[in-house]
């Protein structure tokens, strides 16, 4: 299967309303380049440098998402172009990237991370950390639109878990978004998970063995 028909693939099982992020991370420009022939525009990575070298080199339509736990000395290389980044899981991360996205004279979009999986490794931040930010801290940084929630899930052939952590994540989402209606995204599901993700809600899907192999 080529990168182009596994694309397709996917592509056909996806609601209209769900956005796929092609995960390009540790593959080649050339690659990339058949996923983009494609049609394919919204790309994640989840390293800074291979990120910002990509950038660099591939057509500037693309729409580039960090998709990895970003450090705070780190957001300086990304302000300049990034689209969306997902695992934003402190108060700190933020007021850094609002910063940086001052200096750069733009408002960049992010998603706050809840934890939800078992794992101990799993990055991200509680429904209570989460609210606080929205109802104290959402105003003052003019520079960043908060837009959406994402979760990881734990990586486990228990689906029954996965759903409830899935599930988990959506009643969040749906009780902040009552009050919160600039939160339109739900980033939840990768390649092993997606279509349960969906299935409970998921408008945002990462997936990257599933394309490039």
């Amino acid at each position: 299967m080529t990168i182009a028909k596994n694309l397709q693939t996917i592509k056909k099982t996806l609601p209209e309303n769900v956005t796929l992020v092609a995960v390009s991370k540790t593959h080649s420009i050339e690659e990339i380049l058949e996923a983009y022939s494609a049609g394919q525009r919204v790309f994640g990575e989840n390293k800074v440098q291979e990120l910002t070298q990509k950038q660099e080199l591939l057509p500037k339509d693309i729409e580039w998402h960090m998709i990895g736990h970003l450090q705070r000395n780190k957001v300086k290389y990304l302000a300049p172009f990034v689209s969306l980044i997902h695992g934003v899981d402190s108060l700190r991360l933020l007021v850094e990237i609002n910063k940086q996205a001052q200096k750069n004279n733009r408002i960049i979009k992010v998603l706050l991370q809840k934890y939800i999986a078992e794992e101990e490794s799993k990055f991200g931040m509680d429904a209570e950390e989460i609210e606080e930010i929205l109802s104290n801290h959402a105003q003052e940084l003019s520079n960043v639109e908060i837009v959406g929630l994402m979760g990881m899930a734990s990586f486990t052939d228990q689906y029954e878990i996965v759903r409830e952590e899935f599930r988990t994540l959506k009643k969040t989402f749906d009780r902040l978004s009552k009050n919160y209606p600039k939160l339109t995204i739900l980033s939840m599901g990768m390649s092993g998970d997606y279509p349960i993700a969906i299935e409970e809600g998921s408008t945002m899907v990462r997936i990257g063995s599933a394309i490039f192999g």
